[in-house]
């Protein structure tokens, strides 16, 4: 009986890791939280804020290792996926991809060449953004969080809270915030 219990545990497992890995016709993964807009950066903030979200970016590339690992192994987390889907508008992009984004601050580029403004090189790349951005910033300067790579589900977790919490208002740092989550 507990092997037919364990050997269920892990199909399901498979089964929800399968989920989370769908491939978009770009290349990148897919979740079911993403959203496809005209990636226009204030419009897609002013429609997180409409719906009470906040809103994210993931920067995102074909092959990527590390993306694979986060759309797998930590986001399908079910603690994870529902923290997301409750409170996030997260739009994705494609570091070589060619759809024009309009940054914070006006201009409109292809992905790729977005990307590559904002100084971005990891992926996956997620950036946080606060409810109202000050005219004339990039996203980068906008974010109140910027996290490059793939890290695992506590930390993960506890960023997605971080944020939604607005610990970056206080003078209690993400690291100081993780430590606290973990020890408590």
């Amino acid at each position: 009986m507990k092997r037919i219990l364990l050997s269920a545990v892990a199909l399901l497992g498979l089964a929800l890791s399968v989920q989370a890995a769908e491939m978009g016709d770009d290349g990148l993964h897919k979740a079911h939280w993403m959203r496809d807009t005209f990636k226009d950066l204030r419009e897609d903030l002013a429609e997180a804020n409409a719906e009470g979200k906040r809103f994210a970016i993931i920067i995102e590339q074909r092959g990527c290792i590390y993306c694979k690992k986060m759309h797998e192994e930590i986001f399908p987390d079910p603690e994870i996926d529902s923290f997301i889907t409750e409170n996030y508008f997260i739009v994705q992009l494609n570091m070589f991809g060619d759809v024009e984004v309009t940054d914070f601050d006006g201009e409109t580029l292809p992905e790729k060449d977005m990307v590559r403004k904002w100084g971005m090189m990891f992926t996956p790349t997620m950036m946080y953004f606060p409810e109202q951005v000050e005219e004339g910033l990039t996203a980068p300067r906008a974010a109140v969080s910027v996290v490059p790579g793939a890290f695992g589900r506590g930390t993960t977790l506890a960023m997605l809270q971080w944020v939604v919490e607005k610990g970056y208002e206080g003078d209690e740092p993400f690291q100081k915030y993780l430590q606290r989550k973990f020890y408590q």
